[in-house]
């Protein structure tokens, strides 16, 4: 392993929960040298999670997702550059390149640069009215839209769609979703649980259109007014929020001399490192721009989970003292919407088993967990938990994961199946 100096530069690049968590751990562990984040965004960094969910509803502002407050900064002894972006690394050299001009040496570079929204440009890109929601501007230029009235149309019911949808109606705006799969989330949390989604979205009063495409948005001027779907329909809207998904931001990186993943190549889009986040001998990837080795499997991997990013800026920092790592935790997402605060540990997804294990999802109370399917068909481990409602389960059923507990095998009239009782 190759280690920074105790004294020299490290380099973040990317004011993310990531980088910044980098920077701390060296920080910590007692680097006396120079630490200097580089963001392209202004202001101080802050968490990106709440902007489809607290900050779009208003109901916190912004100093409330700051990653730290500003009285904190001087006591890190972290030389902040907001406002200012990198535009080439050149690994041979050591150094970066930045937006004002100047070129930066550095003893280990951090790529934390996240990930950036897609957008198609049939899909209305540049036309008024069309916009992503990634970053801080983006949610803050979609609140004082909803504000204002008029239909909102999503085109894509993930994550960020399905919460922005569910923001929306709370605010009594009206609400068209759009995807071309059959239920919303469904790659991500299995048919079971999208059947119950569809269900609150549709009660909540969403015109909900799955299995449907956008063949054309249609305009006037330069502003979008409405879409026209795959079946013929059309759907007029005063706002539209494209949200079919995001990709590691790592144009700039092209011709760096830093390992780029591709898809069809690699099954996978990032910077390429090893099981530790090393890409090469000085320069490192975390979070959602970071394609980690999985020894287990042989295969690079992406983690797009908030604690994730969090984990793997801390055993970056660590190893660039020379110190080995916390063993990480499980990755963990949550989703608000409407009544719904649902949370999930490990692995999750339509290809996986699903089974209830605690309450009901006709309730909206539950606790499911999720396997990955053997080669004869059924799961051997539970490798993920669901759940919403059932503080305490959840957290007995996350244990579960940790342990890789057998298959649960229920029994609808006992009150725990065999899987808990042997977890508690």
């Amino acid at each position: 392993m190759v280690a920074a100096p105790k004294a020299g530069r490290i380099v973040v690049i990317g004011g993310s929960a990531a980088g910044l968590a980098v920077a701390e751990e060296v920080r910590r562990r007692g680097f006396t040298g120079d630490v200097v984040l580089i963001d392209k965004e202004p202001g101080l960094p802050y968490d990106r999670p709440p902007l489809s969910k607290q900050l779009l509803a208003g109901e916190w502002d912004v100093e409330r997702l700051l990653l730290r407050p500003s009285e904190q900064w001087d006591a890190l002894g972290i030389t902040h550059m907001p406002a200012t972006a990198a535009l080439q690394v050149n690994a041979e050299a050591s150094t970066v390149r930045l937006s004002d001009g100047t070129e930066l040496a550095y003893d280990a570079l951090v790529i934390a640069t996240g990930a950036a929204a897609v957008h198609p440009p049939s899909l209305g890109a540049g036309l008024r009215g069309v916009q992503v929601l990634r970053d801080l501007p983006d949610a803050l230029r979609l609140r004082e839209a909803l504000g204002h009235g008029g239909r909102l149309l999503v085109v894509g019911a993930g994550f960020v769609g399905a919460e922005a949808a569910a923001v929306a109606r709370g605010m009594g705006v009206p609400v068209t979703m759009v995807d071309p799969l059959p239920l919303p989330m469904v790659n991500v949390l299995g048919e079971e649980v999208a059947v119950m989604l569809d269900s609150r979205h549709r009660a909540a009063g969403v015109d909900l259109r799955c299995g449907r495409g956008v063949a054309k948005v249609v305009a006037q001027d330069d502003r979008a007014v409405g879409v026209e779907l795959d079946d013929g329909a059309e759907v007029e809207a005063a706002t539209i929020l494209v949200a079919v998904g995001a990709r590691p931001a790592v144009s700039w990186l092209a011709g760096s001399g830093v390992p780029l993943g591709d898809r069809d190549r690699d099954g996978v889009e990032g910077v390429l490192c090893d099981a530790g986040g090393r890409a090469t001998d000085k320069i490192w990837a975390v979070g959602d721009v970071a394609a980690w080795m999985d020894n287990g499997t042989g295969r690079h991997v992406r983690s797009e989970h908030r604690l994730a990013a969090t984990e793997q800026g801390r055993a970056v920092g660590a190893a660039l003292m020379g110190a080995e790592p916390a063993a990480s935790t499980l990755p963990y997402f949550w989703s608000d919407q409407y009544d719904l605060k649902l949370q999930s540990y490990g692995s999750t997804g339509r290809h996986m088993a699903f089974t209830v294990v605690e309450g009901s999802l006709e309730e909206g109370r539950f606790v499911g967990v999720y396997g990955h399917r053997a080669p004869e068909g059924h799961p051997r481990h539970v490798d993920g938990v669901l759940g919403n409602g059932k503080a305490r389960a959840l957290r007995t059923w996350r244990q579960a994961v940790l342990d890789r507990a057998p298959w649960p095998v229920t029994d609808p009239t006992a009150k725990v199946s065999t899987a808990e009782a042997t977890a508690l």
